[in-house]
């Protein structure tokens, strides 16, 4: 935690973290308040429903875990803080630090730096040289892996290094894990300690794409959009470019190339013929960086084959998803041109919506950046697939009860029944306020 945060305690249960000296509005059904371009962080209540299933390795290590002392915890720190290195670098495998040290002295330090390099285990051992180990404790982020993959598997690294100690951030959710790997180290002697609390979660927040495509085969999604101070999105002839600020929209093309897949519906495809290319360098940046899948959802395949979409299809990935409604002749046509047709099934949007995702999430699509418009966002919330939500406020004032807002869909009939956000976030953007909130953990 940095030296100006402090915590406050709401009247109603919630916590707020806040940067910088000041009042905040810390009752989550409060206004929050921000200023000085510094950043609010609320922990909210758990939201109602069913409880998260626990981890099999929180299960079946019950009775070997200990407590982690304060110098274990300023290392996993450590080793977490190592882990966001790899992000963007190591898709789909997920972002893994770790540290080797003898009591407050650290001997190594590692990162898994790249997909296919090896792992944070295995890099940390390496950066230790020729010192002696079996008195030294591994910190992790992540289980280490105990399969044969690309790499040989990490328990045997830790067991041939000697190291008698070891303490994992977070449990790896995958078929091929989910226990196993701890339960190996600890036949052979090793003392495993599981963290708890906010380092754990800590962890689990660094790999949340990894864990939800893990654990459900779908892929996570972020929902980003720009509205003014009235709510608006858009205009009522539907001009919106552009409502955020200079400095967001940078940020934004950086979450592009953050994810997997870029989401827009086929009403903002055929408004802004948009390329959904990730530019955070500009133009020369797009024909050197790594450039997600775009996907739009266009249930009649209306999608111009002359479009900016359909005419990169061949250099940037493009899949269309459609419904049984759409005309042979329009699919063939975008096939014809190197488009991926999906075809989405279910009696309603929100149906059809985890139909696509499932079908998405199966061909590696791990992490997906929903970028509207309304229709399309409301029905992803309706289905219960929006994992994170970042709203750029902008200092404008549309009017008009014609404007679009950022959410349709049917949403909820009682506040009771509305989704309630575990953590939201506000900092200054340029002109803009970024308010993040993050719905589900994983």
């Amino acid at each position: 935690m940095r030296p100006l945060d402090r915590t406050v305690h709401a009247p109603s249960g919630g916590t707020a973290h806040a940067r910088f000296p000041g009042r905040v509005a810390c009752d989550p059904a409060a206004s929050v308040a921000c200023d000085g371009g510094h950043r609010i962080r609320m922990q909210f209540p758990t939201p109602r429903g069913p409880r998260p299933v626990r981890p099999l390795s929180e299960v079946i290590l019950d009775a070997q875990m200990t407590t982690c002392t304060d110098t274990d915890s300023e290392h996993l720190a450590r080793a977490i803080e190592l882990a966001r290195n790899g992000g963007g670098m190591v898709r789909p495998n997920p972002v893994v630090g770790a540290v080797i040290a003898r009591a407050d002295e650290v001997l190594g330090e590692g990162w898994h730096e790249r997909f296919g390099a090896a792992h944070a285990e295995v890099n940390a051992i390496e950066a230790c040289g020729l010192a002696e180990l079996s008195d030294a404790t591994l910190y992790v982020s992540l289980e280490p892996c105990c399969h044969e993959g690309k790499t040989p598997p990490c328990t045997d690294a830790i067991v041939q290094a000697g190291i008698r100690r070891v303490v994992i951030g977070s449990d790896d959710p995958t078929e091929k894990a989910s226990g196993r790997g701890l339960g190996i180290l600890r036949d052979e002697g090793v003392e495993v300690v599981l963290a708890d609390g906010e380092l754990a979660t800590s962890a689990r927040l660094l790999n949340q794409a990894f864990r939800k495509h893990a654990r459900v085969g779908r892929p996570w999604v972020l929902f980003k959009s720009a509205m003014t101070l009235d709510g608006k999105v858009a205009t009522r002839t539907g001009d919106s470019q552009w409502i955020s600020g200079e400095a967001s929209r940078e940020l934004a093309h950086r979450w592009r190339a953050s994810v997997d897949a870029v989401v827009v519906g086929i009403g903002t495809a055929l408004a802004d013929d948009p390329r959904l290319t990730a530019r955070p360098g500009g133009l020369v940046d797009e024909l050197e960086r790594y450039q997600p899948r775009r996907v739009v959802f266009d249930s009649l395949a209306r999608l111009e084959p002359s479009s900016q979409l359909v005419s990169a299809a061949l250099e940037i990935p493009l899949t269309v998803v459609v419904s049984r409604a759409a005309a042979r002749a329009d699919t063939d046509a975008l096939e014809a041109a190197g488009v991926q047709v999906l075809v989405a099934t279910g009696e309603n949007e929100p149906a059809r919506v985890r139909s696509a995702l499932d079908q998405l999430g199966a061909s590696g699509v791990g992490s997906a950046l929903l970028e509207g418009g309304p229709h399309l966002a409301g029905a992803f919330l309706d289905a219960g697939e929006i994992d994170e939500i970042r709203l750029f406020l902008a200092p404008l004032l549309l009017g008009g009860s014609a404007a679009r807002d950022p959410l349709e869909g049917k949403g909820v009939e009682r506040i009771s029944e509305a989704l309630r956000a575990l953590t939201c976030e506000c900092e200054r953007v340029g002109e803009d306020l970024l308010i993040s909130a993050r719905l589900r953990e994983w």
